[in-house]
């Protein structure tokens, strides 16, 4: 067993100064999909940043089957088409969720249609693209059906989701498999009125060893158009335990319908969104248009901001929340804002709500972000819209803002280790500064030499996340940052 040592030094370098707006946000159309029949169209879910820095999504539709695909991005606009879905029998179709990077270097995906059986799949693919299909949904009685939302990749090397249909009772279930694609059912919902159902939304990982996730429907309550329930959250063991921890009373007093998954903040407490409900006169105006709302893992609940939209903010998200490095949640709306297609917006821990973007649309913008953002290891926010962009086919975009550091000491090395045969740095950044890893095999004698692609320009702030790939097969060696303002 090699043990990896790498002291750590860091050097500030002053050089003339520029001018730089703390406030300053840029949005950036990064790629427009074209559709069928030679790329994708309309991607309905976020994207994941693989350990090679480049971004991986699917998208519902398009490509030479017209049932969907699965493509990289670089941060930079750089695309290519992975794999196209054939749909059924053999092949999945529509996906309609995001990927997961295993600890196998594998990214692993869910389709709502397709397989076998018609209900769905789970796949298997690489970062070239070589596909396998691990599981067909109902094949079994009972089985689960039409997964909408990812997997998560529990402690035991397992992946765990959910599915919105099948089970029991028909209101959807939730399933491990793992990396070889042995499928276990874990857990029926039984629906109104004391269970959830339709678990539209993903797993997270709770840093209890448990899971958590909400049902768009089922629990006590009586919201329209069925009355049968308004939603609950739930958290379940990875043996299949399963405990219903909350239950929404829709507006004029709560949310309704959360149909994203949840996301646990370094405070330790869950946050997450509702699609419709709201608290009535919310800061004296009607609001109607979904919510942000925080639970701890016991049950303790408070609604953080309810959407009024009509051009006054963001309205109906669908999808779930990521906290930034500096410690704000971000997340996206497909409807409201400016325009009336879709917002970007910040919220505070404590409820401090910013809306940060508007998307124009067609021809120019994205328009109706139905997915989550996701934070590039330079520190800016990336996802996808549905429609919008030159072709009013999709985009993927990058969002800059400014964030505060984090309460960290500025300008040091605050965390070093090896990832597989990576090795990845973070340092609390200042906003506008230049961060280039330098590299030397000994401490007190040789040249600095900047590592190959291991820079961040015009810094947006707070905590940067910098991977030096291929760093732990080097010798032992001295790292430090030239920061130049």
């Amino acid at each position: 067993m090699r043990i990896l040592r790498i002291p750590l030094v860091i050097v500030l370098v002053v050089v003339a100064g520029r001018a730089f707006d703390a406030s300053a946000q840029t949005e950036t159309n990064v790629y427009s999909f074209v559709g069928y029949p030679t790329d994708g169209l309309n991607p309905a879910a976020g994207l994941v940043q693989g350990s090679d820095g480049n971004f991986y999504g699917t998208t519902s539709e398009g490509g030479t089957n017209d049932n969907g695909t699965v493509f990289r991005i670089s941060p930079g606009g750089s695309y290519t088409n992975l794999y196209t879905f054939a749909g059924p029998p053999n092949d999945g179709a529509g996906p309609a969720a995001g990927l997961v990077q295993g600890s196998d270097g594998n990214f692993y995906g869910t389709t709502g249609e397709g397989g076998t059986s018609y209900a769905g799949t789970v796949f298997r693919i690489s970062r070239s693209g070589t596909y396998t299909n691990l599981y067909s949904f109902g094949s079994t009685p009972n089985d689960g059906g039409g997964p909408d939302a990812g997997l998560v990749q529990g402690r035991d090397g397992n992946f765990y989701g959910t599915t919105v249909g099948g089970g029991i009772s028909d209101n959807g279930t939730v399933f491990r498999i793992s990396p070889s694609g042995n499928y276990t059912n874990l857990y029926s919902f039984a629906g109104y009125p004391n269970d959830g159902a339709g678990p539209y939304g993903g797993l997270v990982l709770g840093s209890d060893g448990n899971f958590y996730g909400t049902t768009a429907g089922g629990g006590p309550g009586t919201c329209p158009p069925l009355g049968q329930g308004c939603g609950t959250v739930f958290r379940i063991s990875p043996s299949g335990t399963e405990t219903s921890i909350y239950s929404f009373a829709g507006t004029p007093t709560d949310g309704d319908f959360p149909a994203a998954g949840l996301v646990q903040g370094s405070d330790g407490n869950f946050y997450g969104t509702t699609e419709s409900g709201g608290i009535s006169n919310f800061e004296g105006r009607v609001a109607n248009g979904g919510t942000v709302f925080r639970i701890s893992p016991g049950g303790s609940y408070r609604i953080l901001y309810s959407f009024v939209g009509a051009g006054i903010d963001g309205a109906l998200p669908e999808v779930g929340l990521v906290q930034g490095s500096d410690g704000n949640f971000y997340g996206t709306t497909p409807n409201g804002g400016t325009n009336g297609v879709g917002t970007v917006f910040r919220i505070s821990p404590s409820g401090t709500y910013t809306t940060l973007y508007s998307f124009a649309g067609y021809p120019t913008d994205g328009s109706h972000s139905v997915a989550g953002l996701v934070q590039g290891s330079d520190g800016s926010f990336y996802g996808t819209t549905e429609d919008g962009g030159t072709t009013d086919s999709g985009t993927v975009f990058r969002f800059s803002v400014s964030l505060s550091p984090p309460p960290y000491p500025i300008n040091q090395i605050t965390g070093i280790q090896k990832s597989g045969t990576n090795t990845v740095l973070t340092i609390p950044s200042i906003a506008g500064e230049t961060y280039q890893l330098e590299y030397r095999s000994s401490l007190t004698s040789g040249t600095w030499s900047n590592v190959p692609g291991v820079s961040v320009t015009n810094s947006i702030g707070a905590l940067l996340t910098l991977t030096n790939f291929a760093g732990a097969n080097q010798p032992q060696g001295f790292y430090r940052f030239d920061i130049t303002p």
